[in-house]
């Protein structure tokens, strides 16, 4: 398992498998942001929870299609299916690399950013830990739409059709996380949907990720 996660994480380097892509993409999309709604501070202080949230979201979706792609041009996906260790092991250890080389960049880099948008005070050790806690969801979700649609030309389009309304809670609670402890209101009840919608994600769609791609190699 170790050996597969850490030659994903040499391929996501070396293949431009979403390692840096995502962190540029949210950079330019926070810039971008001020110069379309204006410079007003009170303004941006109160749509940067939602702003932070929907750019690591779509920084997420960038490299979602290259998960299992590259291992089905080359037919190690076949070798992963028929290998000894539980295809369900392999699928977590994707979903994982996944999160190291683009969610966690954009958990350490959001607070830098956040200051571009005059995120409040109290709002940036709620970003950090909302995105922290979301982003492994984000992960594994992207991992399941990427194994429904793998072998599918041109399936970027479909995969993010597929994988979309499914990120729109973890959104919503991510963002009312930061909202609210940017207020100074409290977090317990959204921080505690987030974590219960991670948990279950992890728990629950390793197994349907590994089914799909059963169904797919057939």
């Amino acid at each position: 398992m170790t050996a597969l996660l850490l030659r994903d994480l040499r391929l996501a380097v070396r293949a431009g498998g979403g390692f840096g892509l995502g962190l540029a993409f949210f950079l330019i999309m926070v810039v971008l942001v001020p110069l379309g709604v204006g410079p007003e501070g009170e303004l941006l202080a109160r749509i940067a929870p939602g702003i932070l949230w929907v750019g690591a979201l779509l920084a997420c979706l960038l490299s979602l299609d290259r998960i299992f792609a590259l291992d089905h041009e080359d037919g190690s996906l076949d070798l992963l299916a028929t290998a000894p260790i539980p295809l369900e092991g392999a699928v977590t250890m994707k979903a994982m690399a996944h999160w190291m080389t683009t969610g966690l960049p954009l958990v350490l880099a959001a607070p830098v950013l956040g200051l571009l948008l005059n995120l409040p005070g109290g709002g940036y050790v709620w970003l950090v830990a909302s995105l922290a806690l979301g982003t492994p969801a984000l992960s594994v979700i992207g991992t399941f739409g990427a194994a429904l649609t793998v072998g599918l030309r041109r399936g970027g389009l479909l995969l993010s059709l597929l994988v979309l309304p499914l990120y729109v809670p973890t959104l919503i609670f991510g963002a009312e996380v930061v909202r609210r402890g940017a207020e100074g209101l409290s977090v317990t009840t959204p921080l505690l949907l987030l974590a219960g919608i991670t948990l279950g994600s992890i728990a629950l769609l390793p197994f349907a990720s590994a089914a799909a791609i059963r169904i797919n190699l057939r």
